[in-house]
């Protein structure tokens, strides 16, 4: 009676554990759902292909950089003007932080500047911090933030203190 008892015990417990319905449940969090709405958008500024970005972003988004940008069409036309003055940005995302309302995107950009958008023309290597506030899943708002000294560097504005 005790082992048809503990074999008993041995399925019941292989059967809750195999139970779908926790990871279920943790892939549509809100904050696998703001992820997910994340990687449209690197995906879209990477490819330069926008047509996903509805699904992942509010209409009445706002972008709190410099160029203080209202709606989800200016953020499309952003996307384009990115790709079409950085044709071969590469992103890389080197660290996420996420939860039910922010994601935190440590971010490093790599490529060629055709000389447009104030940059130098000629290769970049910059790390900026990208802030994105989620509503319903969707992008709401946007900051970015990058280092001033590294800007500046790269801008030709400061001395590389590496050359020698």
């Amino acid at each position: 009676m005790t082992r048809t008892l503990f074999v008993f015990f041995i399925v019941l417990c292989f059967f809750t554990a195999c139970n779908d319905d926790s990871t279920a449940s943790k892939e549509d969090s809100p904050m696998q759902k703001n992820l997910a709405a994340s990687h449209i958008v690197n995906k879209a500024f990477e490819t330069g292909d926008a047509s996903q970005i509805d699904s992942a972003v509010a209409s009445d988004f706002v972008d709190h950089t410099d160029r203080g940008d209202v709606g989800r069409d200016s953020l499309k036309a952003f996307i384009s003007s990115m790709k079409k003055d950085f044709p071969d940005m590469k992103m890389e995302v080197i660290k996420e932080l996420a939860d039910s309302e922010y994601v935190f995107s440590l971010m490093r950009f790599t490529g060629t500047s055709n000389g447009t958008m104030g940059m130098p023309k000629g290769p970049y290597d910059m790390k900026t911090l990208e802030v994105v506030r989620y509503k319903d899943g969707k992008a709401a708002e946007h900051w970015a933030y990058m280092d001033a000294a590294a800007m500046a560097k790269m801008m030709g504005q400061a001395p590389d203190s590496t050359r020698k």
